[in-house]
C-alpha cells in the first residue's frame, strides 16, 4: 500500500458532539448459543448513560436474529427468509426487553424503531421516520433502531446495520457516528494473518485504495464486515458526519472517543456537506436503472456542475419512471459516477439519446423539461 498522509489525534475535534448515533454489532450484545447477554447489554447501557448528559443518542443495535436463533435452538444463522423472519420476531422482543431493563436502571426511557429500505427510499416515509426520531429525542427518549427483519425480504432490505446506522445519522443530522465492534479499527492488512499490519488512526477519505482493505464477516451469526463499515464511512462523510470504528469491549470507549482520544479509527467528514435531499438521492434510494453519458457530458457533470442534457446521453439501461433515481455512468465504463432523479421515463429517454434540447418536442410530441437530470437533483459520487 502506498504511503498516505495521516493526521494526528488533534484532528478529532469531538468535544462539541451533541447528537450521536452508536451502532453495536451482534457480538457485543449477544453470546454464542444463548443470544442476548444481559451483562453485555447492561454494560453498554451504562456506557451510553455516562456520555448522554447534554447529548442526544440514537442506538442502532444488531442482535435480534442472533437472539431469536438461540431461543429457537437453531445453532446457526437462519438460512431461509421465513427462518430469518421467525428468528427476528422472537429475538427482537427479547432484546428490547433487555434494553428496557438495562436503561431503566439509569432512568432512561427507550423506544423501538424498525425500518426497511423501503421506508428510507420513499421520500415521504423517509421524512416520517425523521420526524419520529426527532420527536422521540424531544421527549428525552433513547431510540433503538434495527432493520425490520420480520417483514424485510431482499428487495426491501438495507442488508446490514452498518449502512443503516449511516443512513440514520444522515437522517437526523448527527454530529458523530460510532461503530462499536470486536476490532479496534481499520488495519492495513488482516492483523491475524499479516505480521506488521498497522492500524490507521485517521482516514481522511475512503478512497478505492482504502476500500480494498475491507474484508468479509468472519462470524457465523453476523452479516457485517469491514467492507460494510467502510461503505458506512463513505455515506457519513458525504453527509458531513465524522465516524469512528472502535472496540466496544473496551471499558469507557465512548467517553474516550468523545474526549477526542486516539481510540479506534477516525474517518474525517467531507468539508462540503451534501444537502439533505441530495443525501437521500445518493444513499437512501436504490437506482432503478442507469443512463450512460459521453465524455463531454461526463466533464460537464463532474467538473462544471452542469445538468445532464439529452445530447450527452449514449444509452439507457433498465425500466424506470420519471421521478425515479437512476445511476449515471461514463461511456465505456461500469463505474457509477453519480445518481440523480430523472425527468423522463426510460422509453422517453431512449428516444432522446443524442438529441439537442430544442429537438425534444419534435421527438416526443411534447416537452416537459429541458434536462434529463437537473443539477439540483444530481449527486456526483
Amino acid at each position: 500500500m502506498a504511503p498516505r498522509r495521516e493526521l494526528g489525534p488533534g484532528t478529532r475535534r469531538l468535544g462539541r458532539v451533541r447528537r450521536l448515533v452508536v451502532k453495536v454489532g451482534s457480538g457485543l450484545v449477544t453470546s454464542p448459543g444463548t443470544g442476548g447477554d444481559p451483562a453485555r447489554v447492561e454494560a453498554l447501557a451504562a456506557e451510553i448513560a455516562e456520555v448522554r448528559g447534554g447529548r442526544e443518542v440514537v442506538l442502532v443495535s444488531s442482535g435480534a436474529i442472533a437472539t431469536g436463533a438461540a431461543r429457537l435452538a437453531l445453532g446457526r444463522r437462519p438460512r431461509s427468509i421465513p427462518e430469518t423472519q421467525a428468528a427476528a420476531a422472537v429475538g427482537q422482543s427479547a432484546l428490547m426487553w433487555l434494553y428496557e431493563m438495562a436503561f431503566k436502571r439509569h432512568d432512561i426511557a427507550v423506544g423501538q424503531v424498525l425500518l426497511t429500505a423501503q421506508d428510507i427510499a420513499d421520500r415521504s416515509r423517509y421524512l416520517n421516520a425523521r420526524n419520529t426520531l426527532q420527536a422521540l429525542l424531544g421527549f428525552q427518549v433513547l431510540p433503538i433502531v434495527n432493520e425490520n427483519d420480520t417483514v424485510a425480504v431482499e428487495e426491501i432490505k438495507v442488508g446490514d446495520n452498518d449502512n443503516l446506522s449511516a443512513l440514520v445519522a444522515s437522517l437526523i443530522d448527527a454530529d458523530l457516528l460510532v461503530l462499536l465492534t470486536d476490532v479496534d479499527g481499520l488495519y492495513t492488512a488482516d492483523p491475524a494473518r499479516t505480521a506488521g499490519a498497522r492500524k490507521l488512526d485517521v482516514v481522511e477519505a475512503v478512497t478505492d485504495e482504502i476500500a480494498r482493505l475491507g474484508g468479509e464477516a468472519t462470524s457465523g451469526i453476523s452479516v457485517g464486515g469491514m467492507a460494510t463499515k467502510l461503505a458506512a464511512a463513505r455515506k457519513a462523510a458525504a453527509a458531513g458526519i465524522p465516524m469512528v470504528i472502535a472496540d466496544g469491549r473496551q471499558p469507557g470507549v465512548l467517553a474516550r472517543i468523545l474526549r477526542s482520544e486516539p481510540v479506534g479509527t477516525y474517518f474525517a467528514p467531507r468539508d462540503a456537506r451534501l444537502a439533505a435531499r441530495k443525501r437521500w438521492i445518493a444513499f437512501a434510494v436504490r437506482p432503478r436503472g442507469r443512463v450512460v453519458v459521453d465524455a463531454g457530458a461526463l466533464r460537464a457533470l463532474t467538473r462544471q456542475g452542469r445538468s445532464l442534457l439529452p445530447s450527452g446521453l449514449v444509452a439507457v439501461d433498465g425500466q424506470f419512471a420519471a421521478g425515479e433515481v437512476v445511476a449515471v455512468v461514463g461511456e465505456g465504463s461500469d463505474r457509477e459516477i453519480g445518481r440523480g432523479v430523472v425527468n423522463f421515463d426510460a422509453a422517453e429517454l431512449r428516444k432522446l439519446r443524442g438529441v439537442k434540447t430544442h429537438e425534444i418536442e419534435e421527438r416526443l410530441g411534447y416537452k416537459s423539461f429541458d434536462e434529463v437530470i437537473h443539477r439540483d437533483n444530481l449527486v456526483i459520487l
